[in-house]
């Protein structure tokens, strides 16, 4: 199952790639090979890294483009496109290749995330679903890894979807949440279509429904003796939400010899309520019983909170997740980076910005990481044209490309091509990997980046080096366009 099966996606365009596919076609450039990036400028919240995902989708969505009949009429309506543009949009398929960097790959600002090779149209008319699944993905993947940091290795579960920006972004904001690193969702859909562990045990209604707070807990414990995870801020936690909890732990659980338990605070100070609460449960005997705690958290307030000595096993993070609510825009573009002429050669395209942040990379791109092999941590990545080779026996000087004077010399490294095939002439070559698998490959890359890099404020800046040939192609091209 999955959320496009409801609507026809392939009309989910920027109506500006109708227009331009059909001056593709009238102009005779409808089979003119070209190559776009999908890449970003800048980490949300100032951030050292991103965590790029929504590969899933996409291969999804390029699996199933087409046009429907009614599609086909409704333009035809538009009285803007050629009879042989709408023709050929009956028998619409994708054709081109895509290359993309696996979900849960620690990504930086300018590298390719996905690059698409194909005739004119269809890499015009794939950009908006393109850039909508990658941005808003990556966004929350990257999101959630800040915040399951912050936790120290406690539980972090993703509390969203009644605050997401519609139903999709509940759905697949709770998957890119799990590749992120998050144990699990509120979320039931997203367990039903992907996986993503759902649970949950009770809101302030189930207590406000029955005549006392300890009847409340009492009957749930009796319902759900295994998952008995109890809201005890209703009306008071220290007075009468933590003394009920204890009193229907002891006996409801207890005579059963279950010592797993829960209780979750949903106000208040977290780090007061939390200590007097453990300590009140540790006094009773309920030194297995887990403190759960929700309420508008993210990466700052849950680092405040352990910094301050606050007793919390579990974090249920909701609006500042699946909203990422500090910079909710993740802001990839898709650029064209080089053409094919007519005998196949491959011509790089540049886009010129008096914003120098602006200016592109041209060409079809390889992008490597290169691996310290005796610490096992990425030192730096490196974008070369296409026909380069890196050679990672020996030492290699970089240099920064936007301060040409300053270089590094890298030794006893390894390098890894960061991109790898997804589509080749239209059909998928890529085995996808399960949604666990891509959690665990995230968490295993995150590793691979040093602390400083990790750090949330004034994270240490990593590199992206161009190769000296590829630096030069960007340089010919901007003084050809002075």
């Amino acid at each position: 199952m999955k959320t496009e099966e409801k609507l026809n996606m392939t009309m989910l365009c920027d109506f500006y790639e109708l227009t331009m596919g059909n001056g593709y076609f009238k102009n005779g450039y409808k089979d003119r090979i070209t190559y776009f990036d999908v890449f970003f400028r800048s980490v949300p919240d100032k951030g050292g890294f991103a965590i790029v995902a929504g590969l899933e989708q996409l291969i999804d969505y390029i699996e199933n483009l087409h046009f429907t009949k009614e599609d086909i009429e409704y333009l035809r309506g538009r009285k803007l496109f050629d009879e042989g543009f709408l023709t050929y949009l009956e028998n619409f398929r994708f054709t081109g290749d895509i290359y993309a960097i696996p979900e849960g790959t620690p990504v930086f600002p300018r590298e390719p995330l996905v690059t698409v090779r194909a005739p004119a149209i269809e890499a015009q008319l794939i950009e908006t679903f393109t850039l909508l699944t990658i941005n808003h993905q990556s966004l929350i993947a990257t999101k959630a890894n800040r915040i399951v940091r912050a936790a120290r290795g406690r539980t972090v579960l993703e509390f969203g979807s009644r605050r997401a920006q519609g139903a999709d972004a509940a759905i697949v904001g709770a998957r890119a949440a799990y590749i992120g690193g998050c144990h699990g969702t509120a979320c039931t859909i997203s367990d039903e279509m992907y996986g993503v562990p759902a649970g949950g045990t009770m809101a302030h209604a189930w207590v406000q429904m029955f005549n006392s707070e300890y009847e409340a807990f009492k009957t749930y414990c009796e319902i759900y003796p295994t998952n008995a995870t109890l809201l005890v801020d209703t009306y008071n936690t220290l007075k009468s939400g933590v003394p009920n909890a204890i009193r229907a732990f002891n006996e409801v659980l207890k005579p059963l010899g279950i010592t797993k338990c829960g209780i979750r605070l949903d106000s208040g100070d977290m780090t007061y309520l939390s200590r007097q609460a453990r300590k009140m449960l540790d006094d009773a005997g309920w030194t297995d019983c887990k403190i759960s705690v929700s309420n508008s958290l993210d990466e700052y307030l849950i680092q405040d909170l352990l910094i301050q000595g606050a007793e919390i096993d579990m974090f249920g993070v909701g609006e500042r997740m699946i909203t990422a609510r500090s910079e909710p825009v993740f802001g990839s573009v898709y650029k064209l980076a080089a053409v094919e002429d007519e005998e196949g050669n491959i011509i790089p395209k540049i886009k010129v910005s008096e914003n120098v942040g602006k200016i592109t990379v041209p060409h079809f791109k390889k992008l490597y990481r290169f691996y310290g092999r005796d610490t096992g941590k990425a030192i730096a990545d490196y974008m070369t044209a296409y026909d380069e080779q890196v050679d990672d026996t020996g030492d290699m000087e970089l240099f920064d490309p936007e301060a040409t004077w300053k270089t590094k010399t890298v030794y006893n490294f390894t390098a890894r091509e960061l991109q790898v095939p997804i589509f080749l002439g239209g059909k998928c070559v890529y085995e996808r990997p399960s949604l666990e698998q891509i959690r665990e490959y995230c968490r295993q890359q995150v590793d691979t980046l040093w602390d400083e890099v990790k750090r949330f404020d004034y994270p240490h800046k990593y590199y992206v080096d161009l190769s000296r040939k590829l630096w030069q192609i960007q340089q010919d091209l901007l003084r050809a366009k002075r």
